[in-house]
This record gives C-alpha cells, structure tokens and sequence, in this order.
C-alpha cells in the first residue's frame, strides 16, 4: 500500500476515510504495464474531489505512483482513495485541509473472463439506493448500500443483481453499470439521483455516438427488462458482459459480442 507516495501499511485513525467515508476512489485495470481509460479515471476522482470540496492538489505526484506500480505489476489491479484527510471529532471538516492518497494494487478477479465468455444471471436486489442529488454519480467511499446488495447477492443463485432506487427506477447492479436494448434503441439509467457514473459505461456511451448507434439514458422500472431483447453490463475490470437471464426473462447475445470486441484490450 501507498499513502502520500510512501509505502506503508497504515493509516491514521483520525483519517475522515475511517471516520466518516469523506472521500472518493476508482479502479483501474492494468495491462501489459499500462492502466486502462487512465485520463477517464483521473478525470473522475477529479471530478469527485470538487463536488465534495476535498483540496486535493497533488494529481502529478500521484499519476507518477500510479504508472510506476503498473510498470512494475503490469497484469493486475490498482486501486486509488482520495480521503479529505485527517480531522478531528465531529462532521465539520477543518479548514486547514491535508488530503491523503492511498494507492492498493490487487489481483484481477479471475471469475469475469468466465463472465464475459457465458453470461450472467441477474436477479432483482431487495435493497434499494437512497435517491441523494449531490452525491449522485460519484464514487464516494460510504458503500453500505452496496456491502449489503452483496450480502443478498452471495445468498442466492444470481451472479449479480438489478439494483433500483427508492422510488423504483433502476439504476445499476451491484458492481456495475446497466444497458439494455428495446426496439432497435439502446438506453441506460439515468443516473441524477443516485449510482456510479462509471468510467466504462461513459466509454460505451461515447462509442455507440461514435459509430451512429441509438442510445438513451432514461428513468424506468425493471418491469421495462422484460421487453428488452439483449442486456448488458459493465464496469473497468468486467469490460462488457451480457446478460443472459433476469428473473424469467431470458436475451440473446448479438450486439453485445460486437461491443466486447471494442473493448477487447
């Protein structure tokens, strides 16, 4: 582990990330040495670290980190948190802001080749997201919500499960971004009131804009699933993976192939 360009395997407990989650992550898949849709990635954190005001300022020495670790481990999983640092007791930040980067370096989950390769079964997630405007879109570290739609996840024969909002619309699964296709048009949730916008789902959007392909992002329930001919999801370490089955529904897999072979690194 890296914290503040220096290896260590602490952090200090009076850390906001420990205390209270104040602070934003991505990962990032490496290979052959070199970290995948890296500007997109930075691009977010430092999107993230505006929206919730954290004065993070050391983005030179932390891509330089982050390219020696994919040099050194070029087939593997880097993982980046930016916490406001650390603060006394109580909410209110102090002003005197020292934010800290952690840097953690992980295997790739091997289960997503076999994902990509056969398809998933989706199932519907009890658990439903708080609807949250201003935290809307960001990978911020207070991930409750998603601890427990694993939980419900590993319980039963699902791969990965449909995850909606406190109002019912859909918004992702548990470790990914959702598309699907209906009547030759493909949508993906809109994501204004809560989710991830993922670094992978942006690059699918600008593609299909690139080669002339329909698609809409929308507010809609998961009963629209079951009028959908082919389903799919994504994330930076899963790339593209078709959905085959939703609850009785099954889908085919055509487009989707195409799609994978975009993103075929």
């Amino acid at each position: 582990m890296i914290v503040n360009g220096t290896a260590s395997s602490l952090v200090p407990l009076d850390d906001r990330a420990v205390q209270y989650g104040d602070g934003c992550f991505t990962t990032m898949a490496v290979s052959n040495g070199l970290v995948e849709f890296w500007l997109q990635h930075l691009q977010r954190l430092q999107q993230s670290c505006s929206a919730l005001q954290i004065e993070f300022n050391q983005w030179q020495e932390l891509q330089q980190q982050v390219e020696c670790i994919g040099q050194q481990h070029p087939d593997s999983v880097i993982k980046i948190i930016i916490s406001r640092g650390s603060g006394g007791r109580g909410y209110a930040a102090s002003l005197q802001q020292l934010p800290r980067y952690i840097i953690t370096r992980h295997s790739k989950p091997a289960h997503y080749t076999d994902w990509q390769q056969r398809g998933i079964r989706l199932g519907l997630s009890p658990v439903t997201l708080a609807c949250q405007p201003k935290l809307a879109g960001i990978k911020h570290l207070n991930r409750l919500e998603q601890v427990l739609i694993k939980q419900n996840t590993t319980d039963n024969q699902f791969d990965d499960q449909l995850v909606c909002d406190n109002d019912g619309m859909m918004v992702e699964t548990g470790a990914a971004n959702l598309f699907w296709k209906q009547q030759g048009i493909w949508f993906t949730p809109e994501l204004t009131q809560s989710g991830v916008t993922g670094v992978m789902r942006n690059r699918v959007i600008d593609k299909m804009h690139e080669q002339g392909i329909a698609v809409q992002e929308i507010r809609a329930r998961h009963q629209l699933l079951s009028q959908a001919s082919e389903v799919f999801i994504c994330n930076s370490l899963m790339k593209i993976v078709p959905v085959t089955h939703f609850n009785q529904h099954t889908f085919v897999i055509d487009d989707v192939r195409t799609f994978q072979r975009w993103f075929s690194l």
